[in-house]
């Protein structure tokens, strides 16, 4: 008699959410700020990167309202993925481990698969919100998308009017409302605990449900903080980038179990 076997896709995991009170979050960002000032360097180092990417990416958005926009959404996208070398210091710390800017970059190895699958679902969501929002502009609110030339050469800064200017912020809050539902805990739970992108972001929407009165603040917190990374010319998110990346590993510790 032969007995075969097959192997099969390995169990999802399920973790357990816990309740927070609604002011932990500011405890995030206490500890938060306790590691900027224990981590040091390799933290800022981090911050450093982060913020000469959003430079790049305003700059080559100046040029028009719109693509302004597109650039400061840009950032919002790529930004629980830019925290990952940042919750790695963090878990590190937690760990006693050894703290440097290279040993940072281990996270990308503790689980590349489920970080690249992550970044391509806030790809996707991404280029799903730019058409969207371009189609938004040109029915709800009958402006323009810049043309090519306007993009490369400037001009048409002013296309849009008050009425279409808020509409435009209301369709980018709830991108930003969304991307944040699915990222809160995501990028830590994924290198500490191996999961895959679709675990974590299930896991992130359901903390963020349970949570709810602690994520409104939370969120709010993370736009307030990181607004004074961008109004000092993006030189205050050389710090920001840190305090927020590390914030994002103690608020995973204590949501999930």
């Amino acid at each position: 008699m032969t007995t075969s076997t097959s192997v099969g896709r390995p169990e999802a995991q399920r973790f357990e959410i816990r309740y927070v009170p609604m002011n932990r979050p500011l405890e995030w960002l206490s500890r938060g700020w306790h590691d900027v000032k224990a981590i040091g360097a390799p933290g800022l180092a981090h911050g450093a990167l982060i913020a000469i990417l959003g430079a790049v990416l305003l700059m080559l958005g100046s040029t028009h309202f719109y693509l302004i926009a597109v650039a400061v959404t840009g950032y919002l996208l790529v930004g629980p993925v830019m925290t990952t070398g940042l919750c790695e210091l963090a878990r590190r710390r937690d760990a006693r481990e050894k703290l440097s800017f290279d040993e940072s970059l281990q996270a990308l190895k503790r689980n590349p698969e489920g970080l690249m699958h992550f970044a391509g679902v806030l790809a996707l969501i991404g280029l799903v919100w730019f058409v969207f929002s371009a189609i938004v502009l040109e029915t709800a609110f009958s402006a323009s998308v810049p043309s090519l030339s306007v993009a490369l050469w400037g001009g048409g800064a002013g296309s849009l009017g008050m009425e279409q200017l808020f509409g435009y912020i209301a369709c980018g809050a709830a991108l930003a409302a969304f991307v944040f539902s699915v990222s809160v805990v995501a990028v830590p739970l994924m290198i500490d605990r191996q999961a895959s992108a679709m675990e974590a972001i299930r896991a992130s929407i359901r903390a963020t449900f349970v949570n709810l009165p602690a994520m409104l603040l939370w969120s709010a917190l993370i736009v307030a903080v990181t607004a004074v990374g961008f109004l000092t010319l993006l030189i205050g998110m050389v710090w920001v980038a840190p305090l927020l990346g590390y914030a994002t590993w103690h608020a995973y510790r204590d949501l999930v179990a």
